[in-house]
């Protein structure tokens, strides 16, 4: 099968990817791994640097612009879990501590696709607590006590009773039934 005919753009991602992974001088996974832990970092921490441009209404450095009183006061460090290991990531502040962060909120400790949401999917679709714990340390490498999935359940047991003991519609359109058939005289 011949080979797909690449786009210039393409061609020149690709070169630039060869040139950074031999700059990087990278020759394992482990290496590939790293990586992508040092791009996740500086991508989340650009982010970040801007939510707090945007917040205080001026870049850094652009005292000329500056509209407000409340300033940049250095940066806190913080270890997120991802799917490729514990990222250390800079998390800028400012004086007030005003600044409420949207791309990793406050107490936020992981960043694998929000495994609290995971945990309540398997939980609905009748997954029992360890196997949960067993499924979410088998997918992310991150391990998740028992005691730990009951609280998140427990979220949203309220929500559930809620629902079941809401008032029924006197009325309904559509009404759908369900039911098994047994043959109970089977062969004699």
């Amino acid at each position: 099968m011949a080979r797909r005919k690449r786009t210039p753009e393409e061609e020149a991602r690709r070169t630039k990817i060869r040139e950074l992974l031999q700059a990087s001088n990278v020759g394992s996974m482990e290496d590939i791994q790293n990586l992508f832990k040092e791009t996740i970092a500086e991508f989340m921490e650009a982010g970040l640097d801007a939510e707090l441009d945007e917040e205080l209404g001026y870049s850094k450095y652009d005292y000329r612009n500056k509209k407000t009183d409340n300033s940049r006061n250095g940066h806190s460090q913080k270890t997120l879990r991802t799917s490729f290991g514990d990222v250390e990531v800079d998390i800028p502040r400012d004086r007030k501590g005003e600044f409420e962060p949207q791309l990793i909120k406050k107490r936020q400790t992981s960043i694998s696709q929000d495994i609290e949401e995971k945990i309540l999917s398997m939980y609905a679709k009748g997954m029992t607590t360890s196997d949960i714990e067993t499924h979410i340390q088998d997918i992310y490498g991150v391990e998740v006590s028992d005691t730990t999935i009951s609280r998140i359940t427990d979220k949203i047991l309220p929500i559930a009773k809620e629902w079941q003991q809401r008032p029924l519609e006197s009325i309904y359109a559509v009404v759908f039934l369900d039911a098994i058939h047994y043959h109970v005289r089977s062969e004699g």
